[in-house]
């Protein structure tokens, strides 16, 4: 059941239980902010430590990571919003063709409701029975959940997808160019990289919590990609400095 619901808390109060609080209903807005900051983050001080690499102007290393910023927040944000309409268009058929096989096949739709049951160790009685009760309830809110795997948590959300990640993004992309504007030109190289992996850390451990799993695992995940991916472009960007 979902968190908040009245019938779930009566229930608790009940039985002295206090209701359980999942993280499930994060799902769609908290995948979208991770990837937004974590993108932000790590393309834009890849992006100004492979400058700063092939170049001694401050003004330009800005330059470039303050473009950087602007064009992945619109690129998060257009590529979000067409990615999750095509999740939501395809959800939207499912459950239209569902919707269709209950108002002209609905025996058949009762059998496979309760044969899903059966599949994962219900009764048979009981099954038919729980299949009877839900399809008097709410077919196709049933089916959805029990056969196409949709419910309220995880549908697909576009706008929400969309303006969460260039929101982030941008979050992201502002730590390390705070840096560049805060840090003399000499000691950028250093100071980008550690203090980008620091943000990392933090990011990865505030995305944990929210969605209530292990600290660690998720710190050192976005540090060690956030590291590769800064010494790839710094690399490329030295070499590309001596070339010009």
């Amino acid at each position: 059941m979902k968190r908040g619901n009245p019938e779930r808390k009566r229930l608790a109060e009940i039985f002295d239980h206090t209701p359980e609080v999942h993280s499930v209903h994060r799902i769609g807005w908290l995948r979208a902010a991770v990837l937004g900051a974590n993108d932000g983050l790590v393309s834009t001080a890849s992006l100004i430590v492979g400058v700063a690499a092939a170049t001694s102007d401050k003004g330009s290393i800005l330059l470039a990571g303050s473009a950087g910023l602007v064009a992945g927040a619109m690129s998060m944000a257009a590529g979000e919003y067409v990615s999750v309409s095509s999740q939501a268009d395809t959800e939207k058929a499912d459950l239209a063709r569902e919707k269709w096989e209950l108002e002209n096949h609905p025996e058949y739709e009762l059998n496979e409701l309760a044969l899903s049951f059966i599949g994962r160790g219900v009764g048979r009685e009981t099954a038919f029975e729980v299949a009877r009760q839900m399809t008097e309830h709410d077919a196709l809110d049933a089916h959805a959940k029990e056969e196409l795997g949709i419910s309220a948590a995880t549908s697909a959300r576009p706008l929400q997808a969309a303006m969460t990640s260039a929101l982030t993004f941008c979050g992201g992309a502002i730590a390390p160019l705070s840096v560049v504007a805060l840090i003399p030109r000499d000691q950028l190289m250093a100071a980008i990289p550690i203090t980008s992996l620091l943000f990392l850390a933090i990011l990865g451990a505030l995305g944990a919590r929210a969605g209530n799993a292990p600290v660690g695992r998720a710190m050192l995940r976005v540090t060690f990609w956030g590291a590769m991916a800064m010494a790839i472009t710094a690399g490329v960007g030295s070499i590309f400095g001596n070339i010009i």
